[in-house]
């Protein structure tokens, strides 16, 4: 069954890179446009800037989650509050409506310990709940999903907050690492593709969830739990501060992907997360990661990730309706489900 699961995975991403090619073929894009859609690019002037979006740290977040055999829905309603926060705490001092009136851009590293931790807050109140009620993620989150969705409509008013002090945006999240000359355009001007800080950042924090779940106490038990929380309860696991501290690091993930998205995308805006945690979850299902619990590597929540946004981009070249996607993405999460409960079943 496990090589089933691979080669329908392999047979998906041959199909979205068919897409691609097919679109490319079709309509003639250059492959510089290519690359922009296939990692959320954006084209100014001459330039076309690979975009790393929320997909990846969110979907190492809520994995942890689905390994414990539960999930999480506040992943993208998180990231709307935090963005907004770090937004009025890092707006430039000359902006005439600035919200925080009379004051300068904070501490930028203190603005990312502090969303990280407002996120972790919400991942505490989502884990205690779960582990000491034995209230189902699923209720626990929707809930907490309304709850600071409301919380950001109340503080924020709804209010597009942006012009950004340069030290968070162009000289950090946003500073160009490299660029690659990628075309030239029939007048005569080079097409670049300029990899972001950003990227970068994703990477590190990439490699960082693969040490905890991997080389650390915390995630062997996180496992252990996910794949039989009594016998995890026996052999010593504190199942309760296990599940806990897996939401709370899923919530501070959720933060950074607020403040990196804000920066991005320029302002923090009352539609900034929506449905991110629906690609999270598809990203992380189509990668391995079993909703049974117990199971799920970084490298698939990677392939998965990349993966989806494969698909996307080869939908967006063959010109089809972007609502589609929804379509697709609730399609992808339901086959993978179903595949992973028939291995579960056929194990037992």
């Amino acid at each position: 069954m496990r090589t089933l699961i691979y080669y329908v995975i392999m047979v998906l991403l041959l199909v979205a890179l068919f897409c691609c090619v097919l679109a490319v073929g079709a309509v003639r894009i250059p492959l510089p446009d290519v690359c922009a859609a296939l990692f959320g690019g954006e084209v100014k002037e001459t330039y076309r800037y690979i975009v790393l979006q929320a997909r990846l740290p969110m979907a190492l977040g809520v994995a942890g989650c689905i390994i414990l055999a539960g999930t999480d829905l506040t992943g993208g309603r998180v990231a709307g509050l935090t963005a907004f926060v770090a937004a009025i705490l890092l707006q430039r001092a000359d902006v005439a409506n600035r919200v925080l009136a009379g004051g300068a851009p904070a501490n930028i590293v203190l603005v990312l310990l502090l969303v990280m931790l407002i996120g972790a807050c919400v991942g505490l109140i989502n884990g205690f709940v779960m582990a000491k009620f034995k209230v189902h993620p699923y209720i626990i989150t929707l809930a907490m999903q309304m709850i600071v969705y409301g919380i950001y409509l109340t503080v924020s008013n709804s209010v597009q907050v942006g012009s950004f002090d340069s030290s968070y945006t162009t000289s950090f999240v946003t500073k160009p690492l490299f660029q690659i000359q990628t075309g030239v355009r029939p007048n005569g001007t080079a097409i670049f593709t300029v990899v972001p800080m950003y990227v970068l950042l994703a990477l590190i924090v990439t490699a960082l969830m693969w040490v905890v779940w991997n080389k650390t106490a915390f995630g062997k038990n996180m496992f252990a739990v996910g794949s039989n929380e009594e016998a995890a309860r026996v052999s010593g696991v504190n199942v309760m501060m296990t599940i806990i501290g897996v939401f709370m690091v899923a919530g501070a993930l959720y933060g950074y992907t607020g403040f990196i998205e804000a920066a991005r995308m320029g302002s923090s805006t009352a539609t900034l997360g929506l449905n991110y945690e629906a690609d999270a979850i598809s990203a992380a299902v189509i990668g391995g990661v079993s909703f049974v619990g117990g199971t799920g590597r970084i490298s698939g929540v990677v392939l998965g990730v990349f993966m989806m946004q494969l698909i996307i981009a080869g939908m967006t070249f063959l010109g089809i309706s972007g609502n589609v996607t929804y379509i697709v993405k609730g399609a992808v999460i339901l086959f993978a489900v179903i595949l992973d409960m028939r291995k579960y079943m056929t194990r037992k």
